[in-house]
């Protein structure tokens, strides 16, 4: 594979800040599918791989070439798992908006008092050569750590400012772009997808 340019199947644009800073190694330059005026995907799937398939192929499909899909969120033990896959849309289930604060509002009070406090975020990437690439690159990050009854740090977004990590004794959103770019579950699932990219794409 010679093409350098690949569509992110996301319209988030401190998602596709953070993805562009881990592939630049490798040369590959993304562009949002929002600026190829490819709309979202449906995500009706309760796993992450699936959706970041799902999100994958429809994007390649539609820009007729390579596609990358993110499908991330955070999974909280004492909620079963939740919010995982529904993360970036939690409030919404119990009538609020979708949007960041409300989704932190929202996760203190379903976790209430709860003792037990274990979290990780999860990130899987999916990369594809086309719709139909019968050999899709699947990747998969996991960050420990733990939720906190208040917010601190005013870095990154979503749930970072609950989400404390113990070996660093900080939240998320108290690290700087340059150590989150280094240790996320993103960091780390695009670290093992630039590996499957040279090995397989012969990139970078």
């Amino acid at each position: 594979m010679t093409t350098s340019r690949v569509v992110l199947a996301s319209n988030n644009a401190k998602k596709l800040v953070e993805l562009q800073a881990l592939f630049a190694p490798l040369g590959v330059a993304l562009v949002s599918q929002g600026s190829l005026g490819i709309p979202e995907a449906e995500e009706p799937h309760p796993t992450f791989v699936e959706n970041a398939l799902a999100k994958a192929r429809h994007a390649a499909q539609a820009a007729n070439g390579a596609a990358l899909a993110d499908d991330s969120g955070l999974c909280v033990d004492a909620l079963g798992g939740a919010p995982g896959v529904l993360s970036a849309r939690y409030a919404t289930l119990f009538g609020g908006p979708k949007d960041d604060a409300e989704n932190n509002r929202t996760l203190l009070a379903r976790l209430g008092d709860t003792a037990q406090r274990r979290a990780r975020f999860v990130c899987v990437l999916v990369a594809v050569r086309s719709a139909q690439d019968p050999e899709p690159l699947i990747a998969m990050g996991r960050w420990e750590g733990e939720i906190l009854s208040e917010l601190r740090g005013h870095a990154g977004f979503g749930y970072d400012p609950l989400m404390f990590i113990p070996t660093l004794g900080k939240t998320v959103a108290e690290l700087s772009a340059d150590d989150k770019n280094r240790l996320s579950h993103r960091a780390q699932a695009a670290e093992q997808l630039r590996r499957q990219m040279q090995e397989v794409w012969q990139l970078g």
